[in-house]
């Protein structure tokens, strides 16, 4: 059942509002908003409803044990077993049979075939959004940001919140503690404007825009042979719009939704598409996944804060596991991450706006392809013209780095023998401690002379003070 659905407009909807305000004690609406939950998830399928409850189940009670045990061994285990069986719930339904089907490929190139036969599995609707919810729960009150709730009616309403709970945002516990918390108090009219407009707006972009473009571009994109150059590239340019008006549509709804139920559910997209490089992209789509993948992945794995190799390292990673989530195909995970990695040096080119959304709708389109070969050709040539661009870029930065490092060769200070002013002279060296952090933070082949700025700078500022 849809958002823009005739059902859940004129009958779901108007029931699940008139009769949670009709309730007035807090575990009343928390049940109340449970129960909606799980009738809009049974909707589509209502076997897989014991499946989301028995991950609600487990996290509940994990969180509990982080909130009595406080001994390191045990707050670890209370961590580690509801994130994996969680992990393993999520890799058996996504990937069970993909994993099969290559071992089964592997076996028949080292000629000792082996055929096991694939099992027929349903893929839950929302099974990824869930998932995030419960891990991102459980990891947030063993690093202690949030309490645990003892309230099993208040954590399954935030595990089964209708409006996020098959299409997002990813809403984390912290983001809404209090207005559940205050659930209870919530006065009907206080958001009320603001909701119906989140929603009428988030539904127009959905239907009107969205599925009209839709209607236009998906039988062209079915019969691509045939399309002329021009017809080719207003496909690809028309598919990134359609595809931004539907998520961020939905998005809208999904907030207009929390609004009208006294719940402010976080923005998921930031205007992506005025976005000057692919980097400041990542930061402006889909907001609640990236963040989330920056505070338990990217960030834990080290950031940027590290040398060498390993920032590069903790992107792929972050990437390829945000991509498996997804369940993106394997060669787009390896883009995206390629992507991630060399789109943050676009921002040394001004006029960006027309290149980056090219590389977007480029990548976009590749997730409408059915031919692997032809995807394959796509992401290569693409990674091609992408190290090309980086390695022109890398080679500018490292002249213009050259150029200030034969500046300041060029003019050394010799402050015993020589009588400058002494605000000047502190600048100055002031000025060689930071390009040498710069030169040893990020060019590790100017290490010593950035060490030896460093050290310059210091002498310098000791010299000042001196006189």
């Amino acid at each position: 059942m849809l958002f823009n659905s005739i059902p859940f407009l004129f009958l779901f909807l108007p029931a699940a509002y008139l009769g949670f305000w009709q309730l007035k004690k807090k575990n009343h609406r928390f049940a109340w908003l449970t129960l909606t939950g799980y009738i809009f998830y049974g909707m589509w399928n209502y076997k897989f409803c014991a499946l989301m409850a028995l991950s609600t189940l487990v996290s509940y009670l994990a969180g509990l044990g982080l909130l009595r045990w406080q001994e390191p061994r045990i707050r670890k285990l209370c961590l580690v077993a509801p994130i994996t069986i969680d992990l393993l719930l999520l890799g058996f339904f996504k990937y069970f049979n993909f994993v099969l089907d290559t071992f089964t490929q592997l076996s028949v190139w080292l000629h000792a075939p082996v055929h096991v036969r694939a099992l027929d599995i349903v893929l839950p609707v929302g099974i990824s959004f869930y998932t995030f919810h419960t891990i991102s729960y459980i990891v947030d009150s063993y690093r202690r940001v949030v309490v645990p709730t003892k309230n099993i009616f208040e954590f399954s309403c935030y595990v089964s919140l209708f409006s996020q709970l098959v299409a997002g945002p990813i809403v984390r516990f912290r983001q809404i503690e209090a207005d559940l918390e205050n659930l209870g108090r919530a006065d009907r009219k206080r958001w009320l404007d603001r909701g119906w407009s989140f929603f009428a707006i988030g539904l127009m972009k959905k239907v009107l825009i969205a599925d009209t473009i839709a209607a236009i571009i998906n039988p062209a994109l079915k019969e691509y042979g045939q399309l002329s150059t021009c017809g080719a590239w207003l496909c690809v340019l028309g598919y990134t719009y359609q595809l931004y008006f539907d998520f961020s549509g939905y998005s809208d709804m999904a907030v207009g939704l929390g609004y009208l139920f006294g719940i402010r559910l976080p923005q998921n997209f930031n205007s992506p598409y005025k976005a000057a490089s692919i980097s400041e992209l990542w930061r402006r789509w889909h907001i609640s996944l990236s963040t989330c993948l920056r505070d338990y992945l990217y960030i834990p794995l080290g950031g940027n804060r590290v040398r060498g190799w390993r920032p590069h390292r903790n992107v792929m990673i972050t990437m390829v596991l945000g991509g498996l989530w997804r369940h993106l195909p394997q060669p787009f995970q390896f883009a995206l991450g390629d992507l991630a990695r060399f789109g943050g040096q676009l921002r040394f080119f001004e006029p960006l706006g027309e290149l980056v959304q090219l590389v977007i709708a480029l990548a976009f389109t590749q997730l409408l392809a059915d031919d692997l070969e032809l995807l394959a050709q796509h992401i290569l040539a693409l990674i091609l013209v992408e190290t090309i661009l980086y390695l022109l870029l890398d080679l500018r930065a490292h002249l213009e780095h050259l150029e200030l490092l034969h500046h300041e060769l060029a003019e050394p200070l010799e402050p015993a023998r020589h009588v400058v002013d002494r605000e000047q002279l502190r600048f100055r060296g002031q000025c060689q401690v930071q390009i040498g952090r710069n030169e040893i933070g990020e060019l590790p082949r100017f290490r010593d002379a950035g060490q030896h700025f460093v050290q310059l700078g210091a002498e310098v500022g000791r010299d000042v003070d001196h006189t």
